[in-house]
């Protein structure tokens, strides 16, 4: 008899994978873009939804529907070698490159730093990252454990004091959203600027490399036929997603009620530092360090065991899943400790040059049955669409990068020849050229093939 999920398990399958994907990152971008955004909330959040839940979700599925047992699988439809490269290139970026340094200078920024005062803020972020990564590595190297500790035990405790911080603010709101005014880019394009901000979750990419660990779990939870853990998979990222928008649209509301008695701050993270302050006082400071520490950690945990468990698949012969966990602790460790502004900096490009291409292959996927997930219509595809976003990664460089690169003369002529670059979106026209070359190369090879 097939085993299927029970509703409770599936709840915590989806708790699970809710808590990898929720992290301090999803709590800064969504109460800043509030802040700015004012009386355009919802049109930001409309985009920030898309980008930020809709993607993500559809990464799940995905892989769900597509039924290969991680994004090497679904990277491999294009080619072996770009398959292989794609993987790397994705999961050290949403691992030890950027997003699992980011976990640990955000929470030390955002959570811990309000709560010491004094000199020798690199030092203290060395002793914080040493132990924060300690922890990580602790629960990673015990994957087989990991729904019970973030599904069960931090995400449950993350939630509880979240709520009561949005909870406050929500009741006691400083001022009316409809008579905050936008500041910048959401004074004039609030919904093209939340579908870029919903970028830097990064959870888009998130979506494609947690599959593995969540068919991994589900499969442990003795669930075998292949349809109905594709079924338990999408089922779970279903649930993630409905709790994700609803946190997001409670924090961006909460945001831009703040603007009614705060100052704009400069980032999320000072936001919520305020926003806390304000209603709490002191005691707001270890509300929110309870709040960004868990989220940040089980993020983490969750990466960690991702990336460890893709880079097996990927070398079965290379060192083990252990030796994987350590290596990638170390290394974000050490770029954890070059600070939470060199890290998004040099992020922002690697993300608008790797989300387009996930993008692509996630639509691709979904609708491969259409044409027989034929090779050539994903090589036309991701390969129109990898040009194209290039030149988004490159112009998202810090200016000094660019300036001695020697670049801008390209990244202006892309600009004006690919429509939609001035929001960051260049790439949209040429993936959708490509992908129809290939749908009508397809068709001419099975009208050959026919006659």
């Amino acid at each position: 008899m097939m085993k299927k999920l029970k509703f409770r398990e599936t709840v915590f399958v989806a708790s699970m994978l809710f808590g990898m994907f929720f992290g301090a990152g999803n709590l800064i971008f969504p109460v800043s873009m509030g802040q700015m955004a004012g009386r355009h909330v919802w049109q930001a959040a409309a985009g920030f939804l898309i980008t930020g839940v809709g993607l993500p979700l559809l990464g799940v599925a995905a892989l769900g529907i597509s039924r290969k047992s991680g994004l090497l699988g679904l990277g491999t439809q294009v080619g072996r070698k770009y398959g292989i490269l794609f993987t790397c290139a994705l999961y050290l970026t949403i691992g030890p490159f950027f997003a699992i340094p980011r976990c640990a200078t955000v929470s030390y920024t955002v959570g811990i730093e309000g709560l010491i005062s004094g000199e020798g803020g690199k030092l203290f972020l060395a002793v914080f990252s040493l132990a924060f990564f300690a922890v990580v590595l602790f629960f990673s190297l015990r994957p087989g454990e990991i729904m019970t500790w973030i599904g069960k035990v931090m995400n449950p405790l993350f939630l509880a004091f979240l709520a009561v911080l949005v909870i406050r603010a929500l009741s006691s709101p400083l001022g009316k959203v409809g008579e905050i005014e936008p500041t910048g880019a959401y004074a004039e394009g609030a919904f093209f600027t939340g579908l870029l901000e919903g970028y830097n979750t990064m959870d888009a990419l998130a979506g494609l490399a947690f599959g593995i660990v969540v068919v991994d779990v589900i499969r442990r939870l003795g669930v075998k036929e292949p349809e109905e853990v594709a079924g338990s998979t999408v089922r779970a990222g279903l649930f993630s997603a409905i709790l994700m928008a609803v946190i997001y649209l409670l924090v961006a509301v909460m945001g831009a009620q703040s603007a009614g008695g705060l100052e704009v701050s400069s980032n999320g993270g000072e936001a919520l530092s305020q926003i806390a302050e304000y209603y709490f006082g002191r005691a707001g400071a270890f509300i929110l360090a309870v709040i960004v520490t868990m989220a940040c950690l089980k993020t983490a945990i969750g990466l960690i065991t991702s990336c460890g468990e893709a880079f097996v698949q990927i070398f079965p012969k290379g060192p083990s899943y252990h030796k994987w966990a350590v290596m990638f602790c170390i290394l974000s460790f050490l770029i954890a400790n070059l600070g939470l502004d060199a890290i998004i900096a040099y992020s922002q490009p690697v993300l608008m040059f790797l989300y387009p291409l996930a993008v692509v292959l996630i639509i691709l996927t979904l609708f491969g049955k259409y044409f027989a997930n034929d090779r050539t219509v994903f090589q036309w595809g991701i390969g129109f669409t990898a040009v194209s976003a290039l030149a988004d990664g490159l112009r998202a460089l810090p200016e000094g990068t660019r300036a001695l690169l020697h670049i801008d003369v390209v990244t202006d002529l892309a600009g004006r020849i690919l429509p939609l670059s001035d929001k960051g979106f260049g790439w949209l026209c040429p993936a959708v050229a490509g992908i129809v070359i290939g749908v009508i190369r397809y068709r001419m090879k099975r009208k050959r093939e026919t006659e």
